[in-house]
């Protein structure tokens, strides 16, 4: 026996400490059991064609995801709120290198370009039962769903140069979470804004190359030499080149614009006029833009896109802004976040959004603030329930309250 135990307590002495880390920050290979099904999107080319080269989208993600990020979540239980409890910590704090605005905007930002989400939870010894510590926001296009037997996920694969992690999800603390947007055509990834409103982006792309390349043409369209030599006659191949290569050297490009052009040898420049309404790529530019705007939910006055005057000021736009599209993300993801969590911390949590610390629907607050004080069949505490705030002593009578 006492063999037994000195071996048992130089086994605790060996032990490794246990240690928090992401489990993809480094990849092993894993022998694969089941086939990961494999996005059929491209989500770099979406996000390369949309986020990384058209404003419009850029602007537009980064507002929203933003605004995500900025906003202040309440926790309850039941009827109660906590104030200070782990949850809210660790949302607050959620990995070493981020903090919670930074996660929670990853996350939005995620959804908004892919229709997906990811976030891995991080316990104190990685064991299944352990507390969670961290959470990190994984790349989507990196991803992958594992079907189990009856359908559902059974496992995520996380693929970066080849090596793989495989997270298995049934254990009693899923280590991923995956938020989706509503796709009706696929049972296990979401449908973005972004892939949504793909025509729109391209279209919106192309005016600007088209733009571009008039600007790197004068600013003018193209025209014509015409060869008016002797009846019958054209141009040897020789010469048809040495003019070719000469227009494109000397005459070509913004720094030859305005430079008057040589012609010799019966040759005449006919310049090709094009109308103002065959012209007008701006206009196809800002319809285009419009429909973006419209894809993520941001009202175009938001992002500077001229010819739309449906709001009557820009407080209106934002108010609109963050009720329709602002606060159903961000309760989504907290709804998410705490089904997720909550079982772990061993209470029947919710996470929510402060409306009350957002600055654009200050307006709002101080509308129902007026309507409640003016309601005379409403009790102290029932005013105070109608505007967020508990019970008091004494407040079951009517009266002004304070």
């Amino acid at each position: 026996m006492r063999a037994f135990f000195m071996f048992d307590t130089l086994k605790s002495l060996l032990r490794i400490p246990e240690q928090k880390q992401s489990r993809t920050s480094r990849l092993i290979a894993i022998e694969s059991g089941g086939r990961a099904r494999w996005t059929p999107r491209d989500y770099a080319a979406l996000t390369r064609e949309g986020y990384t080269r058209n404003a419009i989208v850029h602007r537009a993600v980064r507002l929203i995801a933003e605004s995500v990020g900025g906003v202040s979540f309440l926790l309850q239980e039941g009827a109660a709120e906590h104030t200070a409890h782990p949850l809210l910590d660790l949302i607050a704090r959620p990995n070493p290198r981020q903090d919670g605005a930074a996660f929670l905007e990853s996350v939005a930002s995620h959804l908004l370009l892919s229709g997906n989400a990811y976030v891995e939870a991080v316990s104190v010894g990685g064991a299944a039962g352990d507390s969670v510590r961290e959470l990190y926001a994984l790349r989507p296009d990196r991803m992958k769903v594992v079907p189990g037997p009856d359908g559902w996920p059974s496992a995520f694969d996380y693929t970066v140069a080849g090596a793989t992690v495989r997270f298995d999800q049934n254990v009693a603390q899923p280590p991923i979470l995956h938020l989706t947007l509503f796709n009706p055509l696929d049972d296990y990834y979401g449908l973005s804004p972004l892939e949504a409103a793909a025509v729109a982006v391209d279209t919106h792309n192309s005016a600007a190359r088209w733009n571009k390349a008039l600007l790197d043409n004068a600013a003018r369209p193209s025209g014509a030499l015409v060869y008016a030599g002797p009846e019958g006659a054209v141009m040897a191949d020789a010469q048809f080149e040495r003019l070719k290569k000469e227009l494109a050297d000397q005459y070509q490009g913004t720094a030859n614009a305005g430079r008057p052009l040589l012609l010799e040898g019966g040759l005449d420049w006919k310049a090709m006029s094009l109308s103002p309404k065959d012209m007008d790529f701006m206009e196809a530019k800002h319809s285009a833009a419009r429909e973006i705007a419209l894809a993520f939910g941001v009202p175009p006055m938001l992002l500077a896109i001229p010819g739309d005057n449906t709001y009557s000021n820009y407080q209106e736009a934002n108010r609109v802004f963050w009720r329709g599209t602002v606060l159903p993300l961000a309760n989504r993801i907290g709804a998410a976040l705490t089904q997720w969590l909550a079982p772990g911390f061993g209470a029947s949590l919710a996470l929510v959004v402060d409306a009350d610390r957002i600055e654009a629907l200050s307006a709002d607050r101080a509308a129902l603030w007026e309507r409640v004080t003016k309601a005379p069949f409403l009790t102290v505490n029932e005013k105070r329930n109608a505007v967020g705030y508990g019970a008091i002593a004494g407040g079951d009578g009517f009266g002004s309250g304070s």
